[in-house]
């Protein structure tokens, strides 16, 4: 059931990032409520999810596209204001607010069943693995894949649709309780690369042969490995680079596996193509909610105003899952499956 909607407040909270630096530099402010454009949709929020690129964004290392807002906050889960409609969407910014202004394409129907908490967990990681390992790598049944930092958000996502799509995912971690997590959400395989080279074991996993598609997001020594890793024809999918060093690959090496090397970032893409990639979420993956095909993550969650706590959180190592905010009106919709933070 939706709340009645009532008049617009004339402020609401949102979160600014003062300085780049550390957390400390969230802070709560009262802003005017964005102005929606003529194909945009206001949304009421109820959680935000966090993200990789809000830290990095705080950081002062990725800084947001012309004409999108300078506040934080890739995804939400809410109301359209105006017809009460629960959804998420896919923000181009300004998601650590209690108000936000999304163009109408990247908006999905919450999935039923599903907390508003839980809905603030699905857009950036889903809109993310089926523009790269669906749409642009050719996820197909029978593929081996190769997930590195498979207990994050992104990773968590890639298993579950690598399952959807009837590939194999093979889940590299750093500890038991993490290999844990990713079993329950169904990674066949499970590599720790802090006590196994991933290499010889997902080498060992498919008979010698390699891994078909590799997803990750820390670059730097990983690259070449990844490239050892890969069967004949496979294709490498970097989605960021948090190692921070340069890459030194053998281009002949490349060429003797006729691999695919590709990189991605979803937040500088027009809307249409986000609009392109919810659709193809929305007649692909959309349905495996209803019928329970699609796993909860962890999820834990603490207040708005709290937005520093979280992002501390998300920064230690042992963190696995995802973190959200969730907003005053969020609040009024608990879910006791959900960890406070």
């Amino acid at each position: 059931m939706t709340q009645p909607q009532t008049a617009l407040p004339a402020t609401m909270t949102a979160i600014s990032i003062d300085r780049p630096g550390g957390p400390e530099v969230l802070t709560p402010v009262q802003l005017p409520l964005p102005v929606p454009g003529p194909d945009d949709v206001l949304i009421r929020v109820a959680a935000a999810g966090i993200n990789a690129p809000d830290l990095a964004q705080r950081r002062g290392s990725y800084n947001p596209p012309p004409g999108a807002s300078p506040l934080p906050g890739l995804e939400v889960s809410g109301e359209i204001v105006g017809t009460g409609e629960r959804v998420v969407a896919l923000c181009n910014g300004g998601g650590y607010a209690e108000y936000v202004s999304v163009p109408r394409g990247q908006v999905l129907p919450l999935p039923a069943g599903r907390s508003f908490a839980a809905g603030a967990t699905l857009p950036e990681t889903f809109f993310t693995v089926q523009q790269t390992l669906v749409m642009r790598a050719g996820l197909a049944a029978g593929m081996q894949v190769l997930i590195h930092g498979a207990a994050g958000g992104i990773g968590g996502t890639a298993i579950q649709v690598c399952r959807l799509f009837g590939a194999n995912p093979i889940a590299v971690v750093s500890s038991p309780a993490k290999a844990d997590y990713v079993r329950a959400l169904g990674a066949t395989d499970i590599i720790d690369h802090s006590s196994e080279d991933f290499v010889a074991r997902a080498r060992e996993l498919t008979g010698g042969r390699g891994v078909d598609r590799v997803l990750d997001m820390v670059g730097g020594e990983y690259l070449p490995r990844n490239i050892e890793a890969s069967a004949r024809g496979g294709h490498i999918i970097q989605i960021a680079s948090l190692d921070g060093r340069k890459s030194e690959i053998s281009a002949g090496a490349l060429v003797m596996k006729w691999l695919t090397l590709s990189g991605s970032t979803l937040r500088p893409q027009d809307s249409a193509a986000k609009a392109a990639i919810a659709q193809s979420l929305r007649e692909t993956v959309w349905p495996a909610f209803a019928d329970g095909r699609i796993r909860p993550p962890r999820i834990r969650a603490t207040p708005l105003a709290n937005a520093a706590l979280a992002h501390a959180a998300m920064e230690q190592r042992e963190n696995f899952g995802k973190i959200v905010l969730v907003t005053a009106f969020g609040a009024a919709y608990p879910d006791n499956s959900i960890e406070n933070l």
